[in-house]
C-alpha cells in the first residue's frame, strides 16, 4: 500500500473516531436525562409503596392517627389563630396522642345520649383516645389531658368523623375531668377531619 492511500486511511479512522466521540457526546445528556427519569420515577415508586391507602379496619386507622394527630392539630391551631376567632381555638399544643380504647358505650337509657342520635345509626364505631397539651397561663406551664370519644362513620369514600365529644382534665390527674361537651369543631376535631381527608386521598404515610 503506498503512502497516501495509508494517509487517507488514517484520516478516515481519525474522521470516524470524532464522528463517534461527537455521537457519544451527543447522545450522554439525553441517556442522563433518561437515567435521571428512570431515577424519579423510582423515587416515585418508592414514595407510593410508603403511602397506603386509608385502612378499613378501624384499629390500624386509629393508631395511624395517633401518629400524626399532634402536628395536624398543631397546624390548625396556628391557622386558626392568624383567623378570626370564631371557632372554639385554643392556645395550647397538642404534645402527645395515645392510649386507644374501641370498646363502645352504651347509648341506651340512663346513658349520655348525644344530641343528633341521627348521625350515630350504624355503621358508626367508637374511638376513645387521649391527648396530652400544654398551655402557658401568665407564664405558668399548665399540661392538661384531654379524653375524646370519636363516632366515626364508613362510607363509599372512607372513614369519616361524624360527632366527637371531649373532656378536659389536669395532668397529673388530681379533680375529675369535666362533663363531656361536643367539640367537633373543634382544633383537635377539625384536625382528625383534615387527617381522614388526606387519608382517604392517600396522603398519610403507612406504618
Amino acid at each position: 500500500m503506498n503512502l497516501g492511500r495509508k494517509r487517507q486511511l488514517s484520516g478516515v479512522r481519525r474522521l470516524l473516531l470524532v464522528s463517534s466521540c461527537s455521537l457519544f457526546a451527543a447522545l450522554s445528556p439525553q441517556q442522563g436525562q433518561g437515567n435521571s427519569a428512570l431515577a424519579l420515577n423510582r423515587g416515585r415508586e418508592t414514595l407510593s409503596l410508603q403511602r397506603s391507602a386509608c385502612p378499613n379496619n378501624v384499629e390500624s386507622l386509629t393508631l395511624l392517627l395517633l401518629r400524626d394527630l399532634p402536628s395536624y392539630a398543631n397546624r390548625v391551631n396556628q391557622r386558626a389563630r392568624r383567623r378570626s376567632r370564631k371557632v372554639d381555638i385554643s392556645s395550647s399544643s397538642v404534645i402527645v396522642a395515645g392510649r386507644p380504647e374501641f370498646e363502645p358505650l352504651s347509648l341506651g337509657p340512663g346513658q349520655y345520649t348525644p344530641t343528633t342520635p341521627a348521625e350515630l345509626a350504624p355503621p358508626s364505631k367508637q374511638v376513645f383516645i387521649t391527648t396530652l397539651e400544654r398551655q402557658y397561663t401568665a407564664g405558668k406551664l399548665i399540661e392538661l389531658q384531654q379524653y375524646h370519644w370519636l363516632f366515626l362513620t364508613q362510607t363509599d369514600s372512607g372513614w369519616g368523623l361524624s360527632l366527637m365529644f371531649s373532656r378536659t382534665g389536669p395532668y397529673p390527674g388530681g379533680r375529675p375531668p369535666t362533663p363531656p361537651r361536643d367539640s367537633s369543631n373543634g382544633i383537635v376535631g377539625q384536625a382528625i377531619r383534615n387527617w381522614l381527608q388526606d387519608c382517604r386521598v392517600g396522603k398519610v404515610r403507612s406504618l
